[in-house]
């Protein structure tokens, strides 16, 4: 069968049960037909069209793409610049490169998630300005960013992940009592929007493709991972720069009382 179409056959199957729920309480349960049906239909069709599309390109693409820079960084002749040496005598350490990567595309992928700019423009209109758009969205970015750049140390050194997870979750259990109010929701929130359509095919390419050519790596048990880093770590960011704008606020007010 066609790729594509075969990505539309099992995006349709995927779609139809929830199309049948809805369609069940709109009619069993509320007992009235849906409104405006014709344009449910054509979204219904737009929606599985993209999706089917999108999935096609994860295959085509995105996941070949993220496992060669992953193969490709990890290659000792790169790592040693040409100096005849095996896979297996590199060190944690010169894996700088793929480091560097990761924080980069953690970030960069971070800034073009749709839903982050979605809840990042509700979070300002609710808040009255008080949070930005961009404020927000590079705080994410940040905290993804270090959170893909320590997942992939973990990949490299072959650490265990629950390490990493524990300790995470207990600063973010200490800054929950010591972050504004008005943040601590917004910021949990923050974690979950970061695994959405950009970051995570490219995040979970790069894991994969790097737990298979790092030696002594199962892409099972430690190719998998990285997105608990790119939902964990935003946490702590956001709640870390409303906590960075509650000090600077307090100091400027206590700067002005004193003059």
């Amino acid at each position: 069968m066609n790729p594509m179409l075969s990505a539309l056959t099992n995006t349709l199957l995927d779609v139809m049960p929830i199309v049948a729920l809805i369609m069940v309480f709109q009619l069993l349960v509320l007992r009235r037909p849906p409104p405006n049906l014709k344009r449910l239909l054509i979204g219904f069709v737009y929606v599985v069209l993209g999706l089917a599309l999108f999935l096609e390109g994860l295959e085509t693409a995105l996941f070949p793409l993220g496992e060669l820079l992953a193969k490709e960084l990890t290659d000792p002749k790169f790592i040693f610049e040409g100096a005849q040496h095996s896979a297996e005598s590199a060190t944690w350490d010169e894996y700088y490169w793929v480091y560097l990567f990761a924080i980069a595309i953690g970030f960069a992928t971070t800034i073009a998630e749709p839903s982050l700019i979605a809840v990042a423009i509700k979070a300002r209109d609710v808040s009255g300005g008080a949070i930005t758009v961009w404020g927000l969205r590079v705080a994410v970015a940040i905290g993804v960013a270090v959170g893909i750049g320590l997942g992939t140390f973990r990949i490299v050194t072959g650490t265990p992940l629950h390490y990493y997870i524990i300790v995470g979750y207990v600063i973010v259990v200490i800054q929950t009592f010591y972050a504004p109010r008005m943040i601590i929701p917004l910021a949990y929130d923050s974690g979950g929007v970061t695994t959405s359509t950009v970051t995570v095919p490219l995040v979970a390419a790069l894991g994969l493709g790097l737990a298979k050519t790092v030696p002594g790596r199962d892409p099972i048990i430690d190719g998998f991972g990285l997105i608990a880093f790119a939902s964990l770590f935003p946490i702590m960011s956001v709640m870390a720069y409303a906590q960075l704008s509650e000090f600077r606020a307090s100091r400027n007010h206590r700067r002005r009382l004193q003059k």
